[in-house]
């Protein structure tokens, strides 16, 4: 059987014409779409950036317009009414970052303005919200159908601006009093959709649309955006002879929203185009503003690998009330890798990093923080893969030493003192340590639990296991930390492997702001 010919990698492309009239690779979400519109009138989405939300939107808008050429083949195409066509407003912020309020009623001027000049409807307001509101009223009686509005990257304005509180607050009130006009205009619309990164507290930003169906966490469309193992297999197979297939579910692969795994499309196709393993999709916006956050508030990073929480925290955001987990998850750093149904009903979700990709590159980012020292801790993580695949203890004491060395200002954040009781420096430390080995992409597990307690971390390595427990000298009550280590046990669990194992006893000092003790026991 002849193998499929390649085709070009639609890298960046958010317009469905394109795609296919220039002969790109197209995932088809048609049948997401149908169902959407089938099954409700408002909707609203929240993915990570370069997820494929535009290009949705952008489908979305041929179905309703009737480009039936752009569907031949594809699920939709026998199933929709191609005669039927109604008029479509989509209005993005995907564009130039907006610096005020002043911006932002300049864009939905623009924007709103080219939509009159295409329907032929001259502007009767000038308010965005009263232009807005006539203008879907008057496509309504002009066209004889209901109006189609989708809105792409509804949040972008705000989160451009997020570090700049009052100037964010002034947008949220200009969009809300803009998305506003959604509700209201109830009997002259067919469809609404707003995607965006985030998701607003309704009664901030949605306090006036509160019709809108959020399909965000709806295991139906966890698959919406993004590629699924079957699309690579199908859809991208000229694309894997002479690849890993493994390796490359485990760098990319994993974003879920409590349905069907994916994989981010902006990382593949970049991949495929290099056929390097890299953190495409992260190297294309380090979220600066998240890694100050994180830093700022003493974010304990061992929680990025298992942190337990509601829907409440992780799917409401606002400019005055942000929470670090609705930021990691809704920016696409955690992912939900369970569910757990309560006895009250209620829903709790682990998440975890959805990829190698994020776990390497968050936490090398977050160590340039935690240790105000980028070039240094680049060096320092290289270092530190060589001696644990070479076991060698001594120099690896020493680098861990290294991990905090320099002038004390930077080797430990003032707010860690100033802000934080004693017990919390034993975080900082492992914090810091614990970013260094997620950096490198091993097996590592923290908090791993034993039949005596639980181990502070667990680095499994082909040839050796690591076990690692952290302690602060100014609080050592139970016993030093190799002495923890060897009490309970806690080696027995990982016996049966057959492998060589360390027990590292690794303790700190407040006073010396370093590592003081290193103690090292093998079996």
């Amino acid at each position: 059987m002849q193998a499929a010919a390649r085709k070009k990698l639609p890298t960046g492309i958010q317009t469905l014409s394109e795609i296919i009239q220039d002969g790109h690779y197209y995932v088809d979400k048609t049948g997401f779409a149908q169902r959407l519109i089938a099954g409700g009138k408002y909707y609203f989405l929240s993915r990570p950036r370069r997820f494929g939300k535009s290009l949705f939107l952008d489908t979305l808008k041929e179905i309703f317009e009737g480009n039936q050429a752009l569907f031949v083949g594809l699920e939709i195409h026998d199933n929709w009414d191609w005669l039927r066509r109604f008029p479509v407003l989509r209005i993005s912020f995907g564009g130039a970052t907006l610096a005020d309020r002043d911006d932002l009623l300049e864009s939905l001027y623009l924007q709103l303005e080219n939509y009159e000049r295409q329907f032929g409807l001259p502007a009767r307001y000038q308010h965005p919200r009263s232009r807005f509101s006539d203008l879907i009223e008057r496509l309504h009686h002009q066209s004889g159908q209901r109006v189609v509005v989708l809105v792409d990257e509804y949040d972008k304005p705000i989160l451009d601006q997020i570090s700049q509180p009052l100037i964010a607050l002034a947008l949220r009130e200009t969009l809300k009093d803009f998305y506003s006009v959604i509700k209201d205009q109830d009997a002259h619309i067919r469809f609404a959709m707003l995607t965006g990164v985030t998701k607003f507290a309704k009664v901030s930003l949605f306090s006036g649309l509160n019709n809108l169906r959020d399909i965000t966490l709806d295991p139906n469309y966890s698959a919406l955006c993004g590629y699924t193992d079957a699309d690579l297999d199908q859809v991208f197979a000229p694309e894997l002879p002479g690849l890993d297939r493994a390796k490359i579910r485990k760098w990319y692969n994993g974003y879920n929203w409590t349905g069907q795994a994916v994989y981010n499309p902006f990382d593949l196709l970049l991949f495929f185009a290099n056929r390097q393993f890299r953190p495409w999709w992260f190297e294309t916006g380090t979220p600066g503003f998240l890694i100050k956050l994180m830093a700022e508030r003493g974010f304990y990073t061992p929680r990025l690998a298992q942190m337990r929480t509601g829907p409440e925290l992780i799917s409401t955001f606002d400019v005055d009330q942000i929470t670090v987990e609705a930021l990691l998850f809704q920016s696409g750093y955690l992912t939900i890798t369970a569910e757990e149904e309560l006895l009250s009903g209620m829903v709790r979700y682990t998440l975890g990093y959805p990829n190698l990709e994020v776990q390497f590159a968050l936490n090398a980012s977050l160590l340039g923080a935690y240790t105000q020292d980028a070039s240094s801790s680049d060096q320092l993580r290289t270092r530190l893969y060589d001696l644990l695949v070479a076991h060698d203890i001594p120099a690896l004491r020493e680098l861990f030493q290294a991990f905090f060395s320099g002038s004390p200002d930077r080797s430990l954040p003032n707010h860690w003192y100033t802000q934080n009781p004693i017990a919390q420096y034993e975080g900082f430390y492992a914090s810091v340590v614990y970013s260094y080995f997620a950096s490198q992409g091993f097996d590592l597990r923290v908090e791993d639990a034993t039949n005596h307690g639980r181990i502070d971390m667990t680095l499994i390595l082909p040839q050796h296991i690591y076990l690692f427990e952290f302690k602060v000298v100014e609080l050592l009550p139970d016993g030093r930390a190799l002495q923890q280590l060897q009490d309970k046990c806690y080696a027995d669990k990982y016996r049966a492997l057959g492998l060589p194992i360390s027990l590292i006893g690794i303790e700190f000092s407040r006073q010396a702001r370093n590592v003081v003790g290193f103690e090292c026991a093998s079996l």
